[in-house]
């Protein structure tokens, strides 16, 4: 279900290359300007890139990220274990069990309040290692998944004096094997996804997550189910979220592509407008929020007191500060859900024998929950 676009870069206007240098007004990352030497080490990838934009001139930002991230010969997702304590980044699903099982939980509570349905899939999108759907699956006895990996990638938009212009990457004449920041010198197909009324200066829009979207708001308002996003995120009021990790510090976006992850912050206003109506949308609700709404706190009750090990405690209260601490994931992380609209009026698109009449009790973790 990753069905995946990619701009049409090639038909930028370029103007035989008559770009104009930039540098992204970003907090978490710089255009690599400032770097020292040493730092800027010319990678495989970087390689890579510069013979791609010395033939086809300056890239989006989103091509950009698809390359170093996931081309097949030398992408970052390809050859290198990013998750966990070694790696350069960890995940809610790393840090506790007790994640993965609540959201084990929110999908039973679903499947009970729309029915009962027999018929039943539970399909992950998103790149992991499985460790969320094996705490899942330890909630579910028996349950047939489907795993997908789905790659999201950024376009970045700057208001100008001419208007709107998107950011692009090309290669810095001034300085031996680096990349630098450059805006479009007209526009491109990434503008189209702004809206009329956009206050912000700078802009992420990600086209990808709204196919995606697009394509889950239909198979649900046509079959009924259920779609549960929870990603670092904001509801359209942030403008800088591009960046970089590696060993779980900040990394220049810019500098020896290939090395470190790349990443940017969910925008769920863009995700709601996809839905185009078709499905009722929740939240976002910040992390902390929604898993004290499923009930982790009794959840870490019972870890706890099964437990004589003292590491294993510690371990448990460990990960809870890390997901409930509003300075750590509790207010980054958030919750968004899609459900069809006669979830929430408590009506259903099919009921036969093997399923009961689904009710309007309230959606777990985005209110109190109830169980029926």
């Amino acid at each position: 279900m990753g069905v995946l676009v990619r701009s049409a870069a090639r038909q930028l206007c370029y103007a035989a290359r008559a770009v104009i240098p930039c540098t992204w007004r970003g907090k978490y990352f710089s255009s690599g300007s400032d770097e020292p030497a040493a730092n800027n080490r010319v990678t495989p990838m970087l390689r890579h890139l510069m013979y791609k934009i010395k033939s086809t001139g300056p890239i989006t930002v989103a091509e950009y990220m698809k390359e170093v991230l996931t081309n097949p010969a030398k992408g970052y997702y390809m050859h290198r274990d990013m998750l966990g304590e070694k790696g350069d980044f960890i995940t809610s699903p790393e840090i506790s069990q007790i994640f993965g099982e609540l959201l084990g939980i929110w999908f039973i509570s679903e499947w009970m309040a729309t029915g009962k349905n027999v018929a039943f899939q539970l399909v992950e999108l998103g790149p992991g290692r499985g460790t969320l759907m094996g705490d899942i699956l330890r909630v579910f006895s028996q349950l047939g998944s489907v795993l997908k990996n789905c790659d999201i990638s950024i376009h970045l938009v700057e208001k100008t004096p001419q208007g709107w212009r998107e950011v692009l990457i090309d290669i810095d004449p001034q300085v031996s094997g680096k990349l630098r920041f450059v805006l479009a010198p007209c526009v491109t197909p990434a503008q189209a996804f702004l809206q009329h009324d956009e206050i912000r200066d700078h802009v992420e829009v990600c086209p990808d997550a709204g196919v995606i979207i697009q394509e889950l708001s239909e198979r649900i308002a046509l079959t009924g189910g259920a779609a549960l996003i929870a990603d670092y995120g904001h509801d359209g009021t942030k403008t800088d979220t591009f960046r970089g990790f590696c060993g779980h510090e900040l990394h220049d976006v810019l500098i020896a592509p290939g090395t470190a992850d790349l990443t940017a912050d969910v925008d769920f206003s863009y995700l709601r407008r996809m839905a185009q109506g078709k499905v009722a949308s929740l939240g976002p609700t910040e992390q902390q929020t929604f898993l004290k709404n499923m009930g982790i706190d009794v959840r870490l009750k019972v870890l706890f007191n099964k437990s004589d090990e003292p590491s294993v405690r510690q371990q448990l209260l460990q990960g809870y500060d890390m997901l409930m601490n509003p300075q750590k994931m509790g207010e980054r992380f958030n919750f968004f859900a899609l459900l069809p609209h006669e979830r929430l009026h408590g009506r259903s698109h099919h009921i036969n024998a093997c399923q009961s009449r689904p009710s309007a009790s309230p959606v777990a973790g985005f209110g109190e929950l109830a169980w029926q």
